[in-house]
């Protein structure tokens, strides 16, 4: 049996910002995005990075999961969406997020149902990561 060869990339981002002026974020691997504050601002705020994260990881897991299941090569587009509501106490939190999959191809409901609950509960390391309780370690220095 051969062995299984997981790819591993780097990961990681840095976000700078002065006193005036927008966050700059910048991934290990060199990608740029501009954050925008602003409701009015056309852009990604930090929260649709956050609901960018989990909706991009569930559907990369949803095409793993259809790919287990056998059916990938009838899958004509999958798509998520992930909004969410924010806590109304303190601290400031994301306490419930809506995800809204939509499951295009030849196959039954019952099949969509499973794909959706594969990739959100056993693939996707976002949504496995909200649901635990991860540790931070955070330093400062000058």
């Amino acid at each position: 049996m051969a062995e299984l060869r997981v790819k591993t990339r780097q990961t990681g981002a840095t976000a700078t910002v002065g006193r005036t002026g927008f966050p700059h974020v910048t991934s290990v691997t060199g990608g740029t995005l501009d954050i925008v504050t602003s409701p009015s601002q056309a852009g990604f705020g930090p929260l649709d990075l956050l609901y960018a994260s989990l909706a991009s990881c569930l559907v990369l897991s949803a095409r793993i999961a259809a790919s287990r299941f056998g059916v990938l090569d009838r899958v004509v587009e999958l798509s998520a969406k992930v909004t969410g509501e924010k806590a109304q106490d303190e601290p400031s939190r994301v306490a419930r997020f809506n995800i809204e999959f939509v499951i295009r191809g030849d196959f039954d409901d019952a099949v969509r149902h499973a794909i959706a609950e594969v990739a959100e509960d056993e693939i996707c390391t976002v949504s496995n990561t909200l649901r635990g309780n991860p540790q931070f370690s955070s330093k400062a220095s000058g």
